[in-house]
């Protein structure tokens, strides 16, 4: 008796759903909080001074799990595919980019009290890199067509 195509087409280790699942949080909080949430706060009328500290605090957290999650996500592609990968491939180039501009984005906001305009670049490049890493294949994947 053969499995049907779309029982199982492909199967997927913990790596690979780790990798899923926090690339999720941090790609998915940085788009929602940029181009969902501060825009629908604005538009309910909320006081320019309170949405800029909102958008200040919840968005240096978010910058903080972004860093986090990258460093987990570097983690499950050394492991799957070799430290190499990391310089070779655009994966690791592109989480190599997210962690810079992650630590730029702090050393900006500690050092640097009037780069708003560094905080925004570093933001979006992130969200960028972020929609980048979507779209480029799971590390430890292995495609099993029966």
């Amino acid at each position: 008796m053969s499995k049907s195509a779309i029982s199982r087409p492909y199967a997927l280790n913990a790596g690979a759903i780790s990798w899923l699942l926090v690339q999720t949080f941090w790609v998915g909080g940085l788009w929602l909080l940029h181009f969902v949430v501060l825009p629908a706060l604005s538009k309910l009328g909320l006081a320019p001074l309170l949405l800029e500290e909102i958008a200040a605090v919840l968005g240096s957290l978010l910058v903080g799990l972004t860093a986090f999650c990258a460093a987990l996500q570097v983690l499950v592609l050394v492991r799957a595919e070799r430290w190499a990968s990391l310089w070779r491939d655009m994966r690791g180039q592109l989480l190599l980019t997210v962690l810079l501009m992650a630590a730029s984005y702090f050393v900006a906001r500690h050092w640097w009290p009037e780069g708003e305009r560094w905080l925004l670049f570093s933001y979006l490049v992130l969200a960028f890199c972020g929609l980048l890493l979507v779209l480029q294949p799971v590390p430890g994947s292995r495609a099993r067509i029966r």
